[in-house]
């Protein structure tokens, strides 16, 4: 039973974080799991893609986890990631501020009798359990919105690294606020704005994201000192490659790529410069990895 894969003892009863009313289009395209590629086809809509394309599992689809392992899947929404997790690892646990994105969740990803889904804030929620891996994919720069405290980045890693068994792994997925497409004219991701991230979010109250050094740098000091950095292209939403600081591109490697690098899906964008130009001459000179649009780290203590 769907509702059997929902803990619901920490739900509050109000969804407090929502694409709104398309979210009841995505509850009734999952009834039936088989026909996402045509419905994939005939919905344009930015959510629809976002949630429901398989390219999203592409992001850890690669990774070898632990058959045996357990996942804490932190921020598991609509489960563009969670049947993978299901498939990939012996318990998988999904927290999810949204009652509507877990009951999207727990009907596409039905067939599967390792998965429970808690509805709550992860503030608010008690584990009693300690996991192999847990993941933040597209999460950690919305730590303002759910972690009370004055340093809400780093007291949310400190949360997850109780819950880490030892020699456990942390996946962090997040936009690179130094990502190439921004300073090239796309507006940033959570906001809408252009240059917000650049400009340090200085008119920005609730989203944060990072740039390599410093994530790096609130990661160490949160605990997590081995931090391995990969990066997915054109970014962590949609990856179809993903590079590493052993197996970076070369000039030349991603001009085929650069018309999925440089487009805004849900909204428009300038094009201030020759994105392929640019990214050529940032991979001749090895800088890559501080313009690449997105991040994803694999991290322990």
């Amino acid at each position: 039973m769907i509702e059997d894969k929902l803990n619901l003892k920490f739900y509050k009863g109000e969804d407090i974080y929502s694409d709104g009313e398309i979210e009841n289009d995505l509850l009734e395209a999952v009834q039936n799991p088989d026909d996402i590629s045509e419905i994939l086809m005939k919905h344009n809509e930015w959510p629809f893609l976002y949630h429901l394309s398989p390219i999203r599992e592409n992001i850890l689809e690669w990774y070898d986890f632990d058959p045996e392992g357990s996942v804490l899947e932190i921020g598991s929404g609509c489960g563009a990631v969670t049947g993978l997790l299901c498939r990939k690892a012996k318990r998988v646990v999904g927290i999810e501020l949204s009652k509507k994105r877990s009951m999207i969740n727990a009907t596409r990803n039905q067939r599967y009798n390792n998965l429970e889904i808690m509805v709550g804030n992860f503030e608010d929620i008690k584990l009693d359990e300690k996991f192999d891996y847990v993941t933040l994919i597209g999460v950690l720069e919305y730590a303002i919105y759910y972690i009370n405290d004055e340093h809400p980045f780093s007291a949310m890693l400190k949360r997850i690294q109780s819950l880490l068994k030892p020699g456990g792994k942390l996946f962090i997925a997040i936009e690179n606020k130094y990502g190439l497409k921004y300073w090239a004219g796309a507006a940033e991701d959570h906001t809408g704005g252009y240059f917000d991230g650049i400009e340090n979010y200085s008119n920005v109250d609730k989203v944060r994201t990072f740039s390599r050094k410093g994530i790096e740098k609130l990661l160490v000091s949160s605990g997590f000192t081995h931090n391995e950095f990969f990066y997915p292209t054109p970014d962590y939403k949609l990856p179809t490659e993903i590079y590493s600081d052993n197996y970076l591109p070369e000039p030349g490697t991603l001009r085929n790529m650069m018309v999925n690098m440089t487009v805004n899906y849900d909204r428009e964008r300038y094009r201030f410069f020759d994105e392929e130009k640019a990214m050529d001459a940032l991979c001749e000179d090895e800088m890559f990895a501080e313009f690449a649009n997105s991040f994803l780290i694999v991290s322990s203590m």
